[in-house]
């Protein structure tokens, strides 16, 4: 029945001086236009037979617009990372993810952690797995926490492993030795912290 509908509605179009191919050929691209729902989806990348990449959410919204597809993930994502021998090396959560299938790339926003096998945290707002590079990336605020310092700054650039992970522009460096009250730094944080730095207070003269 539906393309009984669509079928009239062309030829209406085309009845209508005022329309043209273009706008008939608008209107198609419009329909064809859709949204899948799906509930506690799975995704598996594989190469030469071995898992590299598993991508796990509740709910999974595929836009199938032929120019721009993508996978939405509204309600949170999981992203497991394997090495070369299938154990498990970092896991990748966020609140909100969407993979752009054109592009290879996968955005993830909102409390973003991404933790290694080798006790490494990076916490940030926005980070992009760029799935052909095998590189993860971010231009926004970032923490690293490792077993012995932590370390904050804008910008961040790693390997899928978090091997040859580096801050672009490193802000500062505290040794986990060094903090007053034992911060502990095995639990997640909602947000990144920005470590405050010291206030000075200025000398009164003497008279």
């Amino acid at each position: 029945m539906r393309k009984f509908t669509f079928l009239f509605s062309v030829v209406g179009l085309l009845f209508a001086c005022e329309n043209s191919m273009e706008d008939i050929a608008a209107l198609n691209e419009k329909l064809d236009t859709q949204v899948e729902r799906a509930e506690i989806v799975e995704i598996l990348y594989s190469d030469s037979a071995k898992i590299k990449v598993k991508i796990a959410g509740p709910t999974m919204l595929y836009h199938l617009d032929r120019k721009d597809p993508k996978q939405e993930f509204p309600d949170g994502v999981k992203v497991d990372f394997f090495d070369q021998f299938q154990q498990l090396s970092s896991v990748l959560t966020a609140k909100y993810a969407i993979r752009l299938e054109q592009k290879q790339q996968v955005l993830v926003r909102d409390s973003v952690v991404w933790e290694s096998e080798a006790n490494e945290k990076l916490e940030t707002e926005e980070l992009i797995w760029d799935e052909q590079k095998q590189k993860l990336l971010s231009n926004k605020f970032v923490v690293i926490t490792r077993p012995d310092e932590i370390i904050y700054g804008h910008g961040f650039e790693a390997d899928q492993d978090f091997s040859n992970a580096r801050i672009n522009a490193v802000e500062g460096r505290i040794a986990v030795d060094q903090l007053e009250d034992g911060v502990p730094t095995d639990k997640p944080q909602e947000k990144p912290i920005r470590p405050r730095k010291p206030q000075t207070i200025p000398k009164q003269e003497t008279q």
